[in-house]
């Protein structure tokens, strides 16, 4: 009937591409599930740690999704991609990096199926989608609380019930109070929002020895610095401050300087015009009556000689955010040239600078400020290991603190809002006409896999728990999830455990959004030269669980 044409051939290419097609979505959901398992161990209070070693032969211990997944070498695109995602979580919101890769792993592993069936992926992703929308208006309208950000005592407790999962977790009511107070400190309120930047204006200060107890919050700026002559003040009340972005030195030829020196009185005149530019580089500091300077440059052992005998103390060579964050503490700003100062570019802000010696380092304090609007946390600790996994547990303390001011809704944690979300969309998908309500359901099943993760490390039996959480969600209410502690069944508002409602709706988003994405790729094109007999545009899918343990 068909003869010799190509008609034959086109069919047969056609389900060739398809079958490809299928092989790479199911590599994807197979590195989606790896890296998944990988840190399914790190999810609740009672998580493992991970032990990392990097090239240079440095240790990680830490149960941050994010950190382990930073150290993870892995060569498969997709395992790449889902990297990224957790990344992309902590830059956000800064919590909840480890359960948007277990969430998007699952999503996947459930997509599985469908493909098996032969359902079209665009049919999934449709679901899926409309399964997002639905999750978010869900989760705002009918599950989250509305939070009072003057209620100290609750702020607090929701802090506490994010960090309650960490290392930190044993000293939760300290960190709570840090991250409070900084997140406040630091907050100003703009003409048409609020702007809180923590990762300009909040500096961690890691001081090994000491216990974690000691760490505190500084109203101002702590810099690893000491006065540039040894006879200068080290403790001066309500100071007067100056900050510079020039060299309080003799200035050098912008290109090639050549000077030729004819007689011995030439040279004497060098010396004495490089003694003059100084002094009056000094005479215009003076003249606005400083108590300290900090300088981005240098400072000549003249200028000190001048600036000592003028009872002015100076810091030099800071760091540009050092600068800017002292110019924010004391009110002052930072001045380009020396004959440009004005009496208004000169910090007030500030009610004590001192110098003092910390273990075998000298620390510069400017701190008593009246509006800092830029903080120092100070961090004391047995190692530097357990001072970077403090570090890493803080800043998703502040994280979760500015997500609370900015947004005051919260959900009850424990797995009860993500049980509570698969009740509903279960009930929606019953409403939905055609093959789209299975993958629907399928978002809803996924879901569970929070909750029955938090139960498996806890070490109870799973089955039983999750069955005791879906009665209890349908007779009494959307706020019983699971204890991280004990793995017991209890009612999430009596024990204070929320969560953030931003941090939440990011995971969602983050993990559906995708897995629609990976589930669209049909195929993995290498960019390298063919090797001998194979073709590398293989190679990509040729990465095992194994390898990506590694």
């Amino acid at each position: 009937m068909f003869g010799p044409g190509s008609a034959p051939i086109v069919v047969l290419s056609q389900n060739t591409k398809r079958d490809s097609g299928k092989k790479v979505q199911k590599e994807n959901i197979q590195a989606g599930k790896a890296i998944a398992d990988v840190i399914r161990t790190c999810l609740g209070p009672q998580a493992m740690l991970k032990m990392l070693m990097d090239p240079m032969g440095g240790i990680v211990m830490t149960n941050d999704g994010n950190a382990i997944l930073r150290e993870i070498t892995v060569q498969h695109p997709a395992g790449k991609s889902i990297i990224e995602i957790a990344r992309t979580q902590d830059e956000e919101v800064g919590d909840g990096t480890t359960s948007v890769v277990i969430l998007t792993g699952e999503i996947l592993t459930k997509a599985e199926p469908f493909l098996d069936q032969g359902l079209h992926p665009t049919t999934i992703i449709k679901a899926y989608k409309l399964a997002l929308e639905d999750m978010i208006s869900i989760a705002k309208d009918e599950l989250s609380v509305t939070l009072d950000i003057n209620d100290h005592e609750k702020l607090a407790e929701v802090i506490k019930s994010c960090v309650g999962t960490k290392f930190i977790g044993r000293w939760s009511k300290l960190v709570c109070e840090i991250a409070l107070k900084a997140v406040r400190m630091i907050s100003s309120k703009q003409v048409d929002h609020q702007e809180i930047d923590i990762k300009r204006y909040i500096k961690v200060e890691k001081l090994p020895g000491g216990s974690i107890e000691e760490s505190h919050v500084v109203s101002g700026i702590m810099i690893n610095k000491d006065v540039t002559h040894p006879k200068m003040k080290r403790y001066i009340k309500n100071p007067r401050i100056v900050l510079l972005d020039c060299p309080l030195e003799y200035k050098k030829g912008e290109s090639q300087t050549n000077i030729e020196i004819l007689k011995e009185t030439d040279f004497t005149r060098i010396l004495e015009l490089e003694e003059e530019y100084v002094k009056k580089l000094c005479d215009e500091i003076i003249a606005v009556k400083p108590d300290v300077i900090f300088t981005e440059k240098g400072v000549s052992d003249l200028a000190q000689h001048y600036l000592l005998k003028a009872n002015i103390t100076a810091i030099r060579r800071l760091r540009k955010s050092d600068m800017n964050r002292i110019a924010r503490a004391c009110n002052a700003t930072i001045v380009n040239r020396t004959d440009e100062l004005k009496e208004n570019h000169v910090g007030t802000g500030a009610g004590l600078f001192e110098i003092k010696k910390i273990n075998d380092e000298y620390f510069c304090f400017v701190s008593e400020c009246i509006e800092p609007k830029a903080c120092t946390i100070v961090l004391r600790g047995a190692s530097k290991d357990v001072l970077n996994e403090a570090e890493r547990n803080i800043q998703d303390a502040l994280h979760v603190a500015k997500n609370l001011i900015l947004e005051p809704k919260l959900v009850p944690g424990g797995g009860a809002i993500e049980i509570a979300l698969s009740r509903a969309l279960n009930e929606k998908a019953t409403t939905l006409a055609g093959v789209e309500q299975w993958p629907y359901k399928a978002i809803a099943e996924s879901l569970e896999i929070i909750p029955r993760t938090l139960a498996q490390n806890c070490g109870v039996n799973t089955v039983r728990i999750l069955t005791e959480l879906r009665s209890k969600h349908s007779s009494s209410g959307n706020l019983w999830g699971i204890q991280g502690e004990t793995g017991k069944v209890v009612d999430m508002s009596v024990h204070g455990i929320w969560e953030p409602l931003s941090v939440k709706l990011q995971t969602y988003k983050t993990a559906i959004e995708t897995a629609i994405l990976l589930l669209r790729i049909d195929d993995i094109v290498s960019g390298s030269k063919k090797s001998s007999g194979n073709d590398a545009s293989q190679q990509p899918s040729q990465i095992t669980e194994e390898s990506m343990r590694e």
